[in-house]
């Protein structure tokens, strides 16, 4: 095996032709902190993308910054905390879950996966704040997509098909995101006590409410956090001082006769929300994990249903206000699929291992299976970017 090392845009278009002419696979790495993501890539060679490095453009005013797909996100979140900003939609970065430094992944890789943290819900994901990337297809030619502003994005979006991608449409040489302040302070708002039917009903009457609840979770009775043995169903408020006071005020006042209730001021609620995003709560011991997307009123029956069906749970929590499930299971030879999925599928949504052993990724689907006509949809567009299937084969299908 190969490690490939361009140094800039032109030796990384000679890697990707000297490959086409020889049909050798390649695998693409960032900085390899998600490289258990997936099923395992089968290549000879690997592209290690993390000489392209380091902040191109950052414009406070502008509220926009550009880098190099190498660079790693501990020098993105430091260039944007000097200026009292951040990336909004909290990028998931599974230090918890896979053992790494936070901060030690590649912004590309970031985008190459696209996952967003609990402020999915208000403020989207990884997807809904790339503003353009510059990058390498398969046919060994450099493209670009977007710009520094949202209006530049005409025609086809690419950046919504490489978000995601796992690195299997292009590889990214430079992305552009859009950056947001960072809210003054924030407070959450812990309500104790209650079962998961009833702390999500709540979330899901707090969702519509004008109290403007950024982030909205639920911890089952026993879940790793700062509430011990007790359920807590947990509000995020986030802006200036003055407001969040006001709606805490607001929230307490309104549902102090549902349970105790605990506010967690703004260092713990930021520790918080950023373990809730990285699945710290399940994140401990040799179990595999899953990462469940149904609809808010379906969680709690969702997870009802994987214990019928005799899954072994080790310990799960709900974000999105049960919208997302994060689940742990003792580990099997087939993770518990055909049952988790049967369960998910009764109520419509999604079900991704996030973690298992590399054996169990290359025999279980680890991305929901898709019906025949995406199937071939995605096909398609693998082949018009990458028609010799060199890149990350096998990481999301074992077609693609």
């Amino acid at each position: 095996m190969a490690i490939l090392t361009p140094r800039d845009e032109a030796d990384l278009v000679d890697i990707v032709r000297d490959a086409r002419a020889t049909k050798t696979p390649l695998e693409i790495l960032g900085r390899g902190t998600r490289r258990r993501l997936g099923r395992p890539v089968a290549a000879p060679n690997t592209v290690d993308l993390s000489a392209l490095s380091g902040i191109t453009l950052h414009e406070p005013s502008e509220l926009v910054l550009t880098a190099r797909a190498g660079t790693p996100l501990a020098e993105i979140h430091a260039a944007l905390a000097a200026a009292n900003q951040e990336l909004a939609f909290e990028p998931v970065e599974h230090a918890a879950l896979f053992g790494h430094v936070p901060g030690a992944g590649s912004i590309g890789g970031l985008v190459g996966v696209g996952w967003g943290g609990s402020r999915r819900l208000k403020l989207g994901a990884a997807r809904d704040h790339l503003l353009g990337f510059e990058g390498v297809n398969g046919l060994g030619e450099r493209f670009k997509s977007g710009g520094r502003v949202m209006k530049n994005v005409t025609g086809f979006d690419l950046s919504k098909l490489v978000t995601g991608a796992f690195g299997t449409l292009a590889m990214l040489t430079t992305v552009t995101l859009k950056v947001l302040p960072r809210p003054e302070t924030e407070e959450t708002v812990a309500i104790l006590g209650l079962d998961a039917a009833d702390g999500l009903a709540l979330l899901r009457e707090i969702s519509g409410s004008p109290q403007e609840v950024s982030c909205l979770a639920h911890l089952p009775a026993g879940a790793q956090g700062p509430f011990g043995e007790t359920s807590a169903t947990l509000l995020r408020l986030e802006g200036p001082a003055v407001s969040v006071a006001s709606r805490e005020a607001d929230l307490t006042a309104r549902h102090r006769g549902r349970g105790a209730i605990e506010i967690l001021g703004e260092d713990a609620s930021r520790v918080l929300w950023r373990d809730l995003g990285e699945a710290r709560p399940i994140a401990d011991g040799d179990t595999q994990v899953w990462r469940i997307s149904v609809a808010p009123s379906a969680g709690a029956g969702v997870v009802a249903a994987m214990r019928a069906a005799g899954v072994p749970l080790a310990g799960h929590f709900f974000d999105w206000a049960g919208g997302l499930v994060w689940a742990a299971v003792e580990a099997s030879a087939d993770a518990h699929a055909a049952a988790i999925r049967g369960a998910v599928a009764a109520v419509g949504g999604h079900a991704t291992l996030v973690r298992a052993e590399a054996g169990v990724r290359a025999v279980v689907p680890v991305f929901p299976p898709q019906p025949a006509a995406l199937a071939a949809l995605s096909g398609r567009v693998k082949s018009a970017f990458d028609p010799e299937r060199l890149f990350n084969p096998g990481r999301m299908t074992r077609e693609i």
